[in-house]
């Protein structure tokens, strides 16, 4: 079997965590923040994890 290249796109969006879960970043952080709140935009500071359901198809796109 040749080996499973790594999806680039998704490369940039997704990281994994020492414990193997998968990380993201909110997105709608990037402009437009005017008429965004203060509480809006602190919570979309932080990163998130990736949800269980989700995992298993990221998990392939970045082996």
């Amino acid at each position: 079997m040749p080996k499973i290249k790594t999806h680039r796109g998704a490369a940039k969006r997704f990281k994994r965590t020492g414990s193997g879960k998968i990380k993201y970043w909110h997105a709608y952080k990037s402009h437009i923040l005017g008429k965004k709140t203060a509480k809006r935009k602190r919570h979309l500071r932080k990163g998130s994890i990736v949800s269980a359901a989700d995992a298993p198809s990221i998990d392939r796109l970045i082996p």
